[in-house]
C-alpha cells in the first residue's frame, strides 16, 4: 500500500496543531516519524486513520484520494494503529481482547473458541509470546499488554501498521523479537510507520525518517544518509548538549531503607538503601518484580514481610495516603490509569497530593493553588494552552511531566520513578534528567526503575538488578555496563 499526505492542517479551537504536513509511505518500508511531544505526530496519524478530519490537505491511498470515516473503516481497509496507550480491557481474557469485535462464529452464532485459540497461538508463537489465553489482561504487565496489541494488529492482515512507541515498555528480548517480526512484515510488503523517541531503534530498523516540529514536517531523510545529531537538531531546532547532564549532588546519609521485603510468589528478601542526593537505578527483565516492589513500598499492594525505614524511623504503610504523608512519592509506569485523572484539569492533577496545603478555614485558596500549578508547569515546560485544560488533551510526554510535577510539588523526601521517560522525546528526557539532578541536589533520595539500559547507566549512581523476584546484584556507577546488567538480569554472575 502506498500512502501520500500533502499539506495537512488541523486546529482544535484556537490551537493550531498541524500547519502543513507532508508525509509519504512506500509499501514494504519502515518509515520513522519523529518529533518532540506535541509536534503533531499522533494527530497526523489520527487523521490518516479517520479519528480526526483534516481542515485542509490531501490524502492519497494507492494513488486515489481517500479519507476514512473512522478507525474501524481504516482497519478494514488495511491500516492498523497500535497506540502508545494500550487499548485493552482489563477484565477480559487475553483471547477475548484479541478477538474483540471480530469473534469467529459458526452458522448459528456460536463462538468458535477452539479455532480462535488456534489462530492466537499461531501468532503468539511467531512473536515469541508465552501467555495463558484465559488470563485476565488486567493481571499482565504493561510490556505484556503491548505485545498483545501488536499481536492483534498482525491478526488483521494489515498492509500498513502504525506503531506509536511500541518498545517503550518492552524488554530487550521482546524488542529483538519485535524487530524480527517487523523484518518479516517488510518481506511481505507490509509498510510500518514507526513513531519513537529512541534514536538507536530508529537507526536500527527504519528506512526513512520524517521529522516534525511545531506542526510542520521539517524534512524527510533516508536513514543511511543522516545521523543522530542532525535528527535531534531538526526535532528541537537547536543542538542538544550532553544527553545525560552531569550530576554534582553530594551523596549524604541513608534516607530510606528496605529490609527483607517479600510478597508471596512475586519477590523475596529485597533489601536496599538509598542515600540523600543519590539516584539508585533498578534494572531487570520485564516481570522480574521491579515494579511490584515499588508498588508495595508505596502501599498500593500489601507486603507479606519486611520493614521500611525513613530517616531511621520505622514506617507502617498500608496505603498510598500513608506513603504520601511520610514523604514518599511514586511516579507510576501506567500514567493513564494510575498517574492521572484524565478528565480533570492540569491544575487539579498537579495540586491533588498537596491540596491540604492550600486550605484556609476549610476553603481552598485557589489563587495559591493556581500559582503553584503555573510555577510547576513553567518549571517542567508543560506544553498546554492553560492550566485548566484537561490532562487528556496533552501529548503523552506532557502528561508524564504533569505526573512528575505533582510529586515535585509536594516536596517528597523519597521519590520513586517507574519508567520516568517512557514515551518522552529527547528534549523532554533531558529536562527530566536535569530535574532529577536538581532534586538530588536538594537531598531527595531517588529510586528509578527503567527498562532503558543506556538511561540506567547514564543517570544512576548505583544499579540494583532484580532477577525472578530476587536481588541478583549491585553495581557501582563505575563498574556498571550493559553486559554486566544483562548477565545479572538473566540469572548469571
Amino acid at each position: 500500500m502506498e500512502v501520500k499526505m500533502t499539506g495537512i492542517t488541523k486546529s482544535f479551537g484556537h490551537n493550531s496543531v498541524l500547519r502543513g504536513v507532508d508525509f509519504g509511505l512506500h509499501a514494504g518500508e519502515v518509515h520513522a516519524l519523529m518529533g518532540e511531544n506535541g509536534a503533531g505526530k499522533s494527530t497526523l496519524m489520527n487523521i490518516l486513520t479517520g479519528l480526526h478530519t483534516a481542515d485542509s490537505g490531501e490524502i492519497l491511498v494507492n494513488g486515489s484520494e481517500r479519507t476514512f470515516a473512522n478507525p474501524k473503516e481504516a482497519e478494514v481497509n488495511g491500516i492498523s494503529f497500535i497506540h502508545q496507550e494500550m487499548n485493552t480491557w482489563a477484565d477480559m481474557t487475553v483471547l477475548e481482547n484479541l478477538f474483540l469485535g471480530r469473534e469467529l462464529k459458526n452458522g448459528i452464532g456460536w463462538i468458535k473458541t477452539k479455532e480462535m485459540k488456534a489462530q492466537a497461538k499461531g501468532v503468539f508463537a511467531e512473536l515469541g509470546i508465552h501467555l495463558d489465553l484465559n488470563r485476565d489482561v488486567g493481571t499482565l504487565s504493561v510490556g505484556q499488554q503491548q505485545m498483545i496489541e501488536i499481536a492483534k494488529s498482525l491478526m488483521t492482515n494489515a498492509e500498513v501498521i502504525i506503531m506509536d512507541e511500541p518498545t517503550a515498555a518492552l524488554t530487550e528480548r521482546e524488542i529483538d523479537v519485535l524487530f524480527t517480526i517487523i523484518e518479516k512484515l517488510k518481506s511481505r510488503n507490509v509498510a510500518i510507520i514507526y513513531i519513537s523517541h529512541r534514536m538507536e531503534e530508529i537507526f536500527r530498523i527504519s528506512d526513512r525518517i520524517t521529522v516534525m516540529r511545531d506542526g510542520v514536517s521539517v524534512a524527510t531523510k533516508n536513514t543511511k544518509e543522516t545521523h543522530n545529531d542532525e535528527i535531534v537538531r531538526m526535532m528541537v531546532g537547536r543542538d542538544l548538549e550532553d544527553y545525560y547532564p552531569e550530576k554534582h549532588a553530594e551523596i549524604g546519609e541513608v534516607v530510606f531503607e528496605a529490609k527483607q521485603l517479600g510478597q508471596e510468589k512475586v519477590f523475596k528478601n529485597i533489601s536496599f538503601q538509598v542515600k540523600a542526593g543519590e539516584i539508585v537505578g533498578f534494572s531487570g527483565l520485564m516481570g522480574a518484580g521491579r515494579t511490584e516492589v515499588m508498588r508495595s513500598i508505596f502501599g498500593i499492594d500489601p507486603l507479606d514481610e519486611g520493614e521500611l525505614y525513613l530517616e531511621g524511623e520505622k514506617l507502617l504503610i498500608k496505603s498510598p495516603h500513608d506513603a504520601i504523608r511520610k514523604g514518599i512519592g511514586f511516579l507510576t509506569e501506567n500514567r493513564k490509569d494510575e498517574g492521572l485523572i484524565l478528565e480533570d484539569s492540569i491544575c487539579d492533577n498537579i495540586s491533588l497530593p498537596s491540596i491540604d496545603g492550600f486550605k484556609k478555614h476549610l476553603l481552598i485558596d485557589t489563587k495559591a493553588e493556581h500559582d503553584f500549578a503555573d510555577m510547576l508547569m513553567k518549571r517542567l515546560n508543560v506544553k498546554a494552552m492553560t492550566r485548566e485544560d484537561p490532562a487528556s488533551s496533552l501529548s503523552g510526554g506532557n502528561q508524564q511531566k504533569v505526573v512528575l510535577a505533582k510529586w515535585v510539588g509536594i516536596g517528597s523526601k523519597v521519590l520513586i520513578l517507574d519508567e520516568p521517560t517512557r514515551g518522552v522525546d529527547v528534549g523532554a528526557k533531558r529536562e527530566i534528567y536535569q530535574l532529577m539532578n536538581e532534586l538530588a541536589d536538594r537531598g531527595v533520595a531517588i529510586i528509578m526503575v527503567s527498562s532503558d539500559l543506556p538511561e540506567i547507566l547514564g543517570v544512576s549512581d548505583r544499579v540494583l538488578v532484580i532477577h525472578e523476584g530476587k536481588l541478583a546484584g549491585e553495581l557501582s556507577r563505575t563498574e556498571a555496563t550493559e553486559e554486566k546488567i544483562m548477565t545479572l538480569a538473566t540469572g548469571g554472575y
